[in-house]
């Protein structure tokens, strides 16, 4: 088989994050006695969305996004809140989420026994930590990069960099990786020189010129690209 090492992303490639935050959010606002409209959450999502990217692109440091996104979305409206500490509720409610993408439940074992697994993932070390070892998974993977350890972030090449380094015997045109961002995952494996694969079940249109090797719409798919 041409690949040997998977990198596999987690947010919304392999625990469904949109759900995690959907619940955290919910408890949250419920815990402040606010409501939580329709309005908001997406006022929230793109708030959110546009401080990690800014993160990504090395604009603003991980603890602006944290300490500043519901501080910004409670500004957009007119009221001042506490955004770092509604920033520690929301994450003790968000570390909770680990519910599966479909299909990664059954895939993850299955793939243990011919591949050596890694997670390489943006986020706060505690949360993915706890999400993964409530999922059961921790125990299928070599190592877990995440993020806030490293000191860098997809899509760096300093990230990736640091991950090589820790992964015996690693050899680059073995190893692909898997995610769900275009501008995360699969721009940070090009810039690694790696092979990627586009996990995009909802079919989003890829608007950028990042182009990946493979893209799956299901995880399964994933098994026809390993030539299994």
């Amino acid at each position: 088989m041409r690949y040997q090492t998977l990198l596999f992303d987690v947010d919304d490639t392999l625990l469904d994050f949109q759900l995690a935050e959907k619940e955290a959010l919910q408890a949250l606002f419920k815990e402040n006695g606010l409501p939580l409209t329709e309005e908001i959450e997406a006022r929230y999502k793109a708030i959110n969305q546009g401080l990690w990217q800014a993160f990504e692109k090395e604009e603003i440091s991980r603890e602006e996004v944290l300490s500043t996104r519901f501080s910004r979305l409670f500004h957009s409206y007119g009221r001042q809140v506490d955004g770092i500490w509604m920033e520690r509720q929301y994450r003790e409610h968000l570390e909770n989420g680990h519910a599966f993408v479909e299909g990664a439940e059954q895939l993850i074992p299955q793939l243990a026994e011919q591949f050596r697994l890694y997670i390489v993932t943006n986020g706060v070390s505690k949360t993915q930590y706890k999400r993964l070892n409530d999922a059961n998974l921790t125990r299928y993977f070599e190592d877990i990069f995440v993020s806030e350890d490293t000191g860098y972030q997809k899509p760096m090449a300093a990230y990736f960099d640091y991950c090589f380094a820790r992964i015996p015997n690693f050899q680059r045109a073995e190893t692909l990786i898997i995610g769900d961002s275009i501008t995360s995952d699969i721009q940070g494996g090009q810039n690694a020189g790696l092979d990627t694969v586009w996990f995009n079940p909802q079919q989003k249109k890829n608007g950028t010129d990042i182009r990946p090797s493979y893209e799956i719409a299901h995880l399964q798919e994933l098994n026809q690209v390993l030539g299994l």
